[in-house]
């Protein structure tokens, strides 16, 4: 085995697992630096150690490969805090954090705080690398556990307040690569046959069976045969935000989004349905609306590569433990031929009175423009091969629901947690994708929070588009504020109502490129304007502050 030191190790593993960037906030394994340079891999410092995160996290998703993000000690509790992310985002991160060592520990030392708590709750495995021996069989456990099951994030915390006991230590040391980590999914389990014959045989005697497919479907890139099985069996298919880009929009099958970030439709089917087949998704609070759609006590079927998943939320009358995508083939081998055609032709209904009911805003004139409006227009005229890169809140409900994708090769990430994680996180996506275009969905009250990394973007060419829906307004908070004040007052407006900020001129002060848009007829251009400025661009959409995502569908 060659002697190398704990840096030299740690750049060529990352190097040897596909690694290209490294995300973090200084300074962290600093002696690695020069080693990732001279192996080509891009470091990238942040502004915050949430950037950091939120950036491996977009990179992990989109790469479908461990992100790397990273933090010295006093920035570790920040680090762990991005995490949440993509934890709840089920996206492969792996955390290096510098940690003092346990002399040090429990006595008040500067800046030190003891990391395990943090990072036990956004993490899969987290644990101390305190010798240069252990360094090795800790980071393959790392990758090996954020890539396999249901991916995730880990943490690895290593002495040092960089982490520099280790990397400048020596030790014989083998770069060793387990080869089926370097990329999610690892492996491919199909459910055993007698799930698989069971399940079938459910769906098959359903009268309104439907698909709800999660961010499994996504993770295993298993969209064509999501789409072959639906079609054989003729079943509806609803998907949650994670897995928005896997089923076609304009398929007679789809339905949409449910839950809370929802079309109505798409709720209202599922509540309708006497037989709901979860495929690779976590029966969680939104897709289902708080457990409410579908009602419980309806009938489930649950495919998922994590056993701890089937039947959380629904109790299940068949569970199938596998890959999404293998077993998909195997039971659109096994379903007949289906034939719904009274059932299809209701959701089809559902679909339709939707449509009409968004329409006027879909396609107003108003100004400032409606989002529903600037949603139109980024539907007709959204790259053939963008990232979509959403922020939550209005953002994410404007984009899962309003947004249509028309082109297979069309993706969609969004945020799984924290307001402001939109624009950390297409950098991140841009840097895992770089020959595609990336746009941001955010709003002005997710862009102020992490303004400062359009400087990242400046400063190391990643020419990302970040569009914001400016209303200078938290209005999903209007209604709220307004009730507990009593009403529109000068008590409350400050809650609730922001200044109306030059988002271009800033992007204009800071190196990158800022484009003014008000009118809806004005989209399209600044797209093309800021795909081919070979800068970053922010794109800051004037829109109407009466813009209020409808409330969510509920079954009475």
């Amino acid at each position: 085995m060659p002697k190398m030191t704990g840096a030299r190790f740690l750049a060529e593993t990352l190097k040897a697992y596909g690694v290209s960037h490294y995300f973090f906030m200084p300074v962290s394994v600093a002696e690695a630096m020069p080693h990732m340079e001279e192996l080509g891999i891009a470091r990238i410092m942040a502004h915050s150690e949430k950037s950091a995160a939120y950036m491996a996290d977009a990179y992990g998703r989109v790469s479908r490969s461990a992100g790397v993000c990273g933090a010295q000690s006093v920035g570790a509790a920040n680090l762990a805090a991005g995490l949440q992310d993509a934890y709840l985002g089920c996206s492969p991160v792996v955390a290096l954090t510098g940690r003092l060592a346990q002399i040090q520990q429990h006595r008040n030392a500067y800046q030190e705080i003891d990391h395990r708590s943090p990072f036990d709750a956004v993490t899969k495995f987290s644990t101390h690398v305190d010798t240069i021996e252990e360094f090795p069989i800790f980071l393959r456990q790392a990758f090996r556990e954020s890539t396999s099951g249901t991916p995730g994030p880990t943490h690895l915390d290593i002495s040092g307040i960089a982490g520099n006991d280790i990397m400048v230590s020596e030790a014989d040391l083998d770069v060793v690569v387990e080869d089926p980590f370097t990329q999610v999914p690892p492996f491919r389990p199909v459910a055993d046959d007698e799930s698989i014959t069971d399940a079938v045989a459910l769906l098959n005697g359903a009268e309104r069976p439907i698909i709800v497919a999660g961010g499994g479907v996504t993770a295993s890139d298993a969209g064509k045969s999501l789409v072959a099985f639906a079609e054989k069996a003729d079943i509806p298919v609803a998907t949650s935000l994670n897995a928005k880009e896997t089923f076609p929009a304009d398929h007679p099958l789809a339905v949409g989004t449910p839950g809370s970030y929802s079309r109505d439709c798409a709720s209202q089917a599922v509540v309708a349905a006497d037989l709901v087949f979860f495929v690779g998704s976590h029966s969680g609070g939104q897709v289902t609306n708080e457990w409410r759609v579908p009602k419980p006590g309806t009938r489930t079927i649950q495919l998922d590569i994590n056993p701890a998943e089937i039947g959380r939320s629904y109790p299940v009358e068949v569970g199938l433990q596998g890959d999404v995508r293998a077993t998909l083939d195997r039971m659109t081998a096994a379903i007949a031929s289906g034939s719904n055609p009274d059932w299809v032709s209701q959701v089809q209904g559902y679909v339709a009175d939707w449509k009409a009911g968004v329409d006027e805003h879909y396609n107003s004139d108003v100004l400032p423009m409606r989002p529903e409006r600037l949603c139109k227009e980024l539907t007709d005229h959204l790259p053939d091969d963008v990232i979509l890169v959403s922020d939550t809140g209005h953002s994410g409900i404007w984009t899962g629901t309003m947004i249509d994708f028309k082109h297979p090769d069309q993706s969609f990430i969004r945020c799984a947690g924290s307001l402001g994680w939109g624009l950390p996180a297409a950098i991140g996506a841009k840097c895992a994708a770089p020959e595609r275009p990336v746009v941001c969905f955010t709003g002005d009250g997710g862009v102020w929070y992490h303004m400062t990394e359009i400087e990242t973007a400046v400063r190391y060419g990643i020419n990302a588009v970040f569009l914001v829906n400016n209303n200078a307004s938290l209005n999903q908070e209007q209604g709220l504020n307004e009730r507990n004040y009593g009403g529109r007052t000068s008590g409350s407006d400050e809650l609730w109502m922001l200044t109306d900020a030059d988002f271009a001129g800033m992007a204009d002060s800071m190196g990158a490129n800022g484009i003014q848009v008000t009118r809806p007829g004005d989209i399209a251009s600044a797209l093309d304007q800021a795909i081919s400025s070979d800068r970053p661009t922010v794109i800051d959409v004037k829109t109407n502050i009466e813009g209020i995502a409808p409330k969510a569908w509920l079954p009475e």
